[in-house]
């Protein structure tokens, strides 16, 4: 049987994941660091509590924005008005020397960022079947890797060279308006070729009826045995990976690890995460989701052992990075597309926005741990080793999450 290929409306849902990843990249490498430079010190504490708050208002707002979005025609605006926010806030990034203005407005995009991607994430029950999930998440988090490698490589020239005689402020306003630019860019195939076959009627009183139905969302989630297991280990597991990949560069920084090696090694991780994202999609379509996600968990707790005993100089840096390229988009495209498939369709968005809940929520208690266990003990050391802890728990639930629906 020869190999299906990718629909119009595939890829381009694919194509948003190249966009968005351009500010993904950003955020978890020069970002941090140039934000360091504005604090005129370890800046790992209010770094920390900077993406806590961003984690803790997507949370909050996800499940009633996600239960409008599930309306019929509602999906693909809610995109668009979150992409646009997004991308003014990221330019914005590029004019404030106060360090807490620059976190602020950081803040504003992060939350558009994450918002947009719950949206995006909702609209995968649309752009393809169930069969094919597994490939088309994998697919998309694979070449948002590559992708995001274009406009970041661009920034990096500028930032590091600075032509014209540029400052460093100059050079970082100009790196973020590249990656608003690319990111509206690659939204616009979505925007045209993805449509929303799934959806609820429209009706009247639409917030307060997604206030409403958000308690009963979560009675029907915790009444589905399947659907509550997995999602109390997603939260677990999830928890250590978005962690690692929001402090990895502000805590390299504080080891001393020169801004320009951390950069550099995390561009790495894009190249290497490429195939070992496809390569995991079709893993989990011969040795099943769960397993290849036991896999990736039990990857993450050697990275972060590594991390807090290993972790000294650049050499180790870049081997770190490498690691997280192997396992990074595996497991989260799978989470995606197992969530993805256990959901039903009309509701996409409110059971995704419910998903995202258990993801952000784990990201507040990741993050805000690193930084009160570094703030009481004056060591990344103890704030890096406690996130262990929940990649074994979220190991242990995930055994138990019953095979099949």
């Amino acid at each position: 049987m020869s190999k299906q290929k990718m629909t119009k409306a595939e890829k381009s849902w694919i194509a948003y994941d190249v966009g968005n990843s351009a500010l993904v990249l950003l955020a978890t490498s020069v970002i941090p660091i140039y934000f360091n430079s504005l604090a005129d010190g370890p800046a790992l504490v209010a770094w920390s509590y900077g993406e806590t708050v961003a984690s803790l208002v997507i949370a909050l707002l996800m499940p009633i924005l996600g239960s409008i979005a599930d309306m019929q025609g509602m999906k693909k605006k809610f995109v668009l008005g979150t992409v646009g926010t997004g991308a003014v806030a990221t330019v914005a990034l590029g004019f404030p020397t106060n360090p807490m203005a620059f976190l602020v407005i950081y803040v504003i995009s992060s939350v558009a960022l994450n918002a947009s991607i719950v949206f995006y994430d909702a609209l995968l029950v649309d752009a393809t079947t169930d069969e094919r999930m597994d490939e088309v998440s994998s697919s998309g988090y694979a070449w948002g890797y590559i992708g995001s490698c274009v406009p970041f490589v661009a920034c990096l020239a500028v930032v590091l060279l600075r032509p014209l005689g540029m400052s460093m402020q100059a050079a970082m306003e100009v790196a973020f308006v590249i990656t608003a630019a690319w990111w509206v860019a690659f939204t616009v195939p979505l925007m045209r070729n993805v449509r929303q076959i799934h959806f609820k009627p429209r009706m009247d009183h639409p917030v307060a009826n997604a206030v409403r139905g958000v308690g009963r969302t979560f009675r029907e989630i915790w009444a589905n045995r399947t659907l509550r297991y997995y999602l109390v280990a997603y939260f677990f597991f999830i928890d250590g990976v978005h962690t690692i990949i929001k402090l990895a560069t502000s805590y390299g920084s504080d080891l001393g690890i020169a801004g320009t090696q951390l950069v550099l090694a995390l561009l790495v991780t894009q190249i290497v995460a490429f195939p070992s994202a496809i390569a995991y999609g079709k893993l989990g379509k011969r040795f099943g989701t769960k397993r290849m996600l036991l896999v990736g968990i039990a990857g993450y707790t050697f990275i972060t052992l590594f991390a807090a005993f290993f972790l000294k100089t650049a050499v180790e840096f870049w081997f770190l990075a490498i690691m997280v390229g192997l396992f990074q988009g595996g497991i989260q495209a799978l989470s995606r597309s197992q969530f993805g498939k256990l959901c039903p369709k009309e509701h996409a968005n409110e059971y995704f926005g419910f998903f995202d809940i258990f993801g952000k929520y784990a990201a507040v208690l990741g993050t805000f741990i690193v930084g009160t266990m570094t703030a009481l003990t004056g060591s990344g050391f103890v704030g890096v080793l406690s996130i262990v802890v929940l990649f074994v728990v979220g190991f242990i639930l995930m055994r138990e999450v019953p095979e099949h629906r």
